[in-house]
């Protein structure tokens, strides 16, 4: 047992010092102590269905319902807490696969993840994240996709936890001009058009790039409420554009 914590803690400890550039306000244990004393603050993102069933870097099939997450290195099979900045509320979830891809964004969550969090109707939300030894129902309940028990958040700097990001107002329309909404764009073709399924949407190839558009639509309200619903599925961003 001995030889083995001393095995995953080297482990550990290399990939995070190869790493740690990219992590700016990391701290880690001196001398490469347990993995647990690991923590940091940054971006996260998160994935969903476009990239359900895929082999995760952990080797299993990513599911979008469980709670799991990627991080760059963090052991795979770990487990971390994470917090939302703005609530202050606070999730566990276990590493599963590497990433994320975007070196300014510290932690991939999956779907369910981000939606428990309460992260999921943007693209990008700053947490905190804090790797923990979880209690043996914890790791049981995680390790099967679930959700673990509630916890108290380990810091507050929002009036409350059930804050949602406000309502983005439409930019000045021009009369009879149609519009559509841009809700992502992908070098890569196969999960541009998995999110275009899932939203009923087009996906238009222009340079190499694959943009996911709805649309178009000829006045105010139509666009307004499709614009609505795009960021309830976690694309708070989308642009709006004239179609010609």
């Amino acid at each position: 047992m001995r030889s083995s914590a001393r095995a995953l803690c080297l482990a550990f400890a290399l990939g995070a010092c190869s790493n740690a550039h990219d992590s700016v306000g990391a701290t880690f244990p001196a001398g490469g102590g347990l993995y647990g004393s690991y923590q940091d603050t940054g971006l996260a993102s998160w994935y969903g269905e476009e990239l359900s069933g895929n082999r995760t870097a952990s080797g299993e099939a990513f599911d979008p319902g469980a709670m799991t997450a990627a991080h760059r290195t963090l052991p795979l099979g770990s487990f971390v807490e994470v917090t939302s900045v703005e609530t202050g509320r606070s999730i566990l979830v276990r590493i599963n696969d590497r990433g994320p891809g975007r070196k300014d964004r510290m932690i991939d969550l999956s779907r369910a993840a981000a939606h428990l969090l309460g992260t999921d109707r943007r693209q990008v939300a700053a947490v905190r994240i804090r790797a923990i030894v979880p209690t043996m129902q914890d790791a049981l309940l995680l390790r099967a996709g679930k959700a673990a028990a509630a916890r108290m958040p380990a810091f507050t700097q929002a009036a409350s936890s059930d804050a949602l990001p406000s309502r983005k107002p439409l930019p000045t329309l021009i009369a009879g001009r149609r519009y559509v909404l841009q809700v992502a764009t992908f070098s890569n073709e196969d999960r541009a058009t998995a999110l275009a399924k899932r939203l009923d949407a087009d996906v238009v190839e222009r340079g190499g790039l694959y943009r996911v558009r709805v649309g178009p639509f000829k006045d105010a309200a139509s666009l307004q409420r499709a614009r609505d619903a795009v960021a309830e599925r976690g694309y708070g961003d989308a642009q709006v554009l004239p179609t010609d």
